[in-house]
């Protein structure tokens, strides 16, 4: 019966390895239930109601971009955007925690909007291959970050310039002296993730993060489960249809400061999860795109769902719901359907009873899965043809401001105004897609906002 509905032959896969992928996907994003509800409760939400809202968000949108696209990926409350609701639309800007979720509820209608009218499928199929490939490397290294940053491998030092005063310009990255234990333990777990997967064992992943949580118990980083102050599933009344449009349209600030942020939401939105398609579908010839380069069914699907959860996610109580860029995890794990989501969907599901449990999985023990993505992302980097500056300077810099500014979406702005400026300044404008164009006026309107704000 999975096989039919799932295509499990088809695709290559198996009951077993879905499941397992899907268990391994939820581990390496279960942080977010736990860190999505500490942001946005700093805009006065009540913290178990965000965490009940949080969860269920993840597990319908997973569980239905699992059934009706068939397709391995999970959605959660997504970081950065929940940041830009809490210390941006709340605080900068004003607005109660109601008013920005009716942001959020607009963002999703009006993303539906372009995913229906074909905008997003345009978008991806105006973006050149050598794009794509350099969107897949630039999330690989993004991964990594986020696995090595996870892991306490680097910490931020302030410069002696200023005689030790705290300045943004003279906060500079180095390598951690590993005089914790969960640095040390984080170095355990990417020798024994480096030991499973150059042997080639079965789930590895999964199993790194399993022996990786053990032996964390012996060393003092590993929690076990607390139950003693566990209670049953709190109540989401107090962020539940809590939206409040009159009090948008009625705010001091103006239309226009809501239309921009709310257009900032949807170009963040919109952008970090084509990119996540784009770089993880590609490398794993989930989403191939066919000679004319039109997108297969169930990409098409998969937007249209990706879409429809921020809308639910904002009835619930929570910030934009996205796909996740973790996805990559279970997909180099050998995920390959829907069956994928639905596993993590269910685990979401559990989660709500088992919270204690989930809790006690170490970052370092997840942070080695992280980094060991990136590697097998990063081999997309040799389809670029680096002696065509045309191609170089656009995919550079895709490349590096992913990691670097912390955002998919920021590498994507860069890669397009890049792409078209070196294009028309050596006459080949007509090259470009007006697609390509039209984002680029975009995306430099929403820079120009931002600076002006």
């Amino acid at each position: 019966m999975l096989n039919k509905i799932f295509k499990l032959k088809d695709n290559k896969t198996t009951v077993a390895t879905e499941l397992i992928a899907g268990l391994t996907t939820f581990m390496a994003m279960s942080y977010i239930i736990f860190v999505n509800p500490a942001i946005l409760s700093q805009t006065g939400m009540d913290y178990n109601s965000v965490y009940v809202a949080t969860i269920l968000a993840s597990m319908i949108g997973t569980f239905i971009l699992g059934v009706v696209a068939n397709v391995p990926y999970v959605q959660s409350a997504g970081l950065g955007l929940n940041a830009l609701f809490t210390y941006t639309i709340c605080g900068t800007m004003g607005f109660t925690w109601q008013q920005a979720l009716a942001m959020v509820f607009i963002c999703g209608v009006i993303n539906v909007l372009i995913t229906l009218t074909s905008v997003r499928k345009k978008v991806i199929k105006a973006i050149p291959p050598f794009m794509q490939d350099a969107i897949t490397v630039g999330i690989g290294l993004f991964i990594t970050y986020i696995g090595v940053k996870s892991a306490g491998l680097i910490e931020f030092a302030v410069s002696a310039v200023n005689n030790g005063v705290a300045n943004a310009a003279d906060v500079v990255p180095q390598l951690a002296t590993f005089s914790t234990k969960e640095i040390i333990l984080a170095v355990i777990g990417i020798i024994i993730t480096a030991i499973l997967v150059s042997k080639k064992v079965k789930n590895s992943y999964l199993l790194s993060i399993i022996i990786t949580t053990i032996i964390g118990l012996f060393i003092g980083v590993t929690e076990l489960p607390d139950f003693a102050n566990y209670s049953v599933i709190p109540s989401i009344k107090s962020t539940f249809l809590q939206l409040d449009f009159a009090g948008l349209f009625t705010a001091k600030a103006g239309l226009i400061v809501i239309f921009m942020t709310i257009f900032t939401l949807i170009i963040s939105d919109l952008f970090d999860t084509i990119g996540t398609f784009i770089g993880t579908g590609k490398k794993s010839g989930i989403f191939k795109l066919d000679e004319e380069g039109n997108m297969p069914k169930n990409l098409e699907k998969a937007l249209v769902c990706d879409s429809s959860t921020t809308i639910i996610g904002s009835l619930l109580g929570t910030s934009n719901v996205t796909t996740y860029v973790e996805s990559s995890v279970g997909i180099d794990a050998g995920g390959r359907t829907g069956l994928t989501a639905v596993s993590a969907a269910l685990c979401f599901g559990i989660s709500l009873f088992l919270a204690p449990i989930v809790a006690c999985v170490p970052m370092a023990a997840i942070a080695p899965i992280l980094i060991f993505v990136g590697i097998s992302m990063i081999e997309n980097i040799v389809k670029i043809d680096w002696k065509d500056m045309l191609m170089a300077i656009p995919a550079f810099f895709i490349i590096v401001m992913m990691p670097l500014s912390y955002s998919i979406t920021t590498g994507i702005q860069f890669g397009f105004i890049l792409y078209v400026v070196v294009n028309l300044v050596n006459k080949k404008g007509k090259e470009v897609s007006p697609i390509i164009y039209v984002f680029t006026i975009l995306f430099i309107i929403d820079f120009i906002y931002k600076a002006l704000s």
